[in-house]
């Protein structure tokens, strides 16, 4: 057994307001640290570091592997990202920061509504403003968008139509104005029934696309969607009903004849409904046997309450299969210490992906990447070396940082902020030098 962290005993310090300048220069060098962690999680984000060794079946994002990394709550993981992000392109607030001037209380705020027009006269705010200032600010700046958003959207929802008449010939005619949105959805549903018509071209003989002009195609896959409106095949229902596996006996092939790769098949058959089809040597259907769910209501509900979600180091994801353990095809029961839930992801990554779990009887789980090597559910920090305060400054001295305890200090005297001013005359001045020439 390892011996107890010593906790370190600070000198006694007589002067308070000592005390208050080692307190406001340690804060400073932490802000200039914080933003070095922002420059590499940047780095480490853009260079899919995150995914680094476990490919498309790894970790949802860079933020999911913080959490499970560093420890951080998925939220404040989020907001890392995002901030370190926006700062690429904020280099004068990023320069502050890194001179440990503003907080990260800061800059996380004003990333929000910042650009490289308004930075400069963001920046004058938060060096003369404190921390509250700052989110007042952006409360307001935000609340002011929304509103000019909302004038913007009513105006456009009221110029939405879509007239639909025959033509002469028999042919009907559609125009349609939809909202952005509505519009990038139905794009969206005609490109993807595009596709699934340019697939079955490629499956049936004699069927060739490739001559047919593009506006034709649209129109095919217009009707697609519309029979799949009809036909309700775009409610995929229930998290069992997404899948029925129709199991033909002596045949060995799903119902439409179409093979499936072994992984994707016992994937898809591992949490979903079923129905038994025997045959005859002739091909004759002897006996359909009643629909069945792998996994019954009440064991999903027993599920969800021990898992709460997925169970993949650092996912956790609400919408998820159950998992079993070992397959019921090769004889595992449909019982709670043989089930896990897994998020689609990572229920690809255990059946297609070469990951593998243990469930120990207590209900503790182990994910193992395809090499054998343990995915640990939360793995331990580095331990620190020396004082992690005066390697911090030597760090800072070492860039060239000069940081003491007035580094961080706002410029602000104590008078009331006029916020209507501000915003005004913030946006005004961004708006001016967006438009001016180059």
């Amino acid at each position: 057994m390892s011996d107890p962290i010593q906790t370190p005993t600070l000198p006694p310090v007589a002067d308070l307001d000592q005390l208050g300048d080692q307190i406001a220069e340690l804060s400073a060098h932490i802000q200039a640290a914080t933003y070095r962690l922002l420059v590499l999680i940047r780095e480490f984000d853009a260079r899919g570091g995150w995914n680094s060794g476990l490919g498309e079946h790894g970790f949802r994002s860079c933020a999911h592997w913080l959490n499970w990394r560093t420890g951080l709550a998925l939220g404040a993981a989020r907001e890392k990202v995002r901030v370190a992000r926006a700062l690429e392109d904020l280099p004068r607030i990023s320069e502050a920061m890194q001179r440990g001037e503003i907080s990260y209380s800061k800059v996380r705020a004003f990333t929000r509504v910042a650009t490289p027009e308004n930075e400069e006269e963001l920046l004058e705010f938060a060096l003369t403003g404190t921390a509250a200032h700052v989110e007042k600010l952006v409360r307001a700046w935000r609340r002011v968008d929304r509103l000019e958003a909302m004038e913007e959207g009513d105006r456009l929802h009221e110029h939405r139509y879509l007239r639909a008449y025959t033509d002469e010939d028999g042919m009907v005619v559609v125009r349609a104005r939809l909202a952005p949105e509505v519009g990038a959805v139905f794009l969206k549903a005609l490109e993807a029934a595009t596709e699934e018509l340019y697939q079955r071209s490629r499956e049936c003989e004699g069927m060739d696309l490739s001559d047919v002009p593009a506006e034709q195609r649209r129109a095919d896959a217009l009707e697609l969607l519309a029979e799949s409106a009809l036909e309700g095949g775009l409610d995929p229902g229930t998290a069992g009903d997404r899948y029925q596996v129709v199991v033909h006996v002596e045949g060995g092939v799903l119902e439409n004849g179409q093979d499936v790769p072994a992984g994707t098949s016992w994937r898809l058959g591992c949490d979903s409904s079923g129905v038994v089809m025997t045959h005859a040597l002739n091909g004759s259907v002897l006996n359909v046997g009643r629909k069945t769910r792998a996994v019954h209501p009440a064991l999903r509900r027993a599920l969800h309450h021990r898992d709460g979600g997925c169970r993949f180091p650092g996912c956790g994801l609400d919408r998820c299969d159950a998992h079993h353990i070992q397959h019921w095809a090769d004889g595992g029961k449909t019982q709670l210490e043989n089930l896990l839930l897994l998020c689609r992801r990572h229920h690809r990554a255990l059946h297609e992906g070469g990951f593998s779990v243990q469930l120990d009887a207590d209900g503790t789980s182990r994910f193992y990447t395809p090499k054998g090597a343990l995915i640990p559910e939360a793995p331990a920090l580095p331990p620190l070396k020396g004082d992690p305060v005066e390697a911090l400054a030597q760090r800072h001295r070492q860039d060239g940082l000069e940081i003491d305890a007035s580094t961080g200090f706002p410029h602000w005297q104590g008078e009331r902020m006029d916020l209507g001013y501000a915003i005004d005359g913030l946006r005004n001045t961004a708006t001016s030098r967006s438009t001016m020439p180059n």
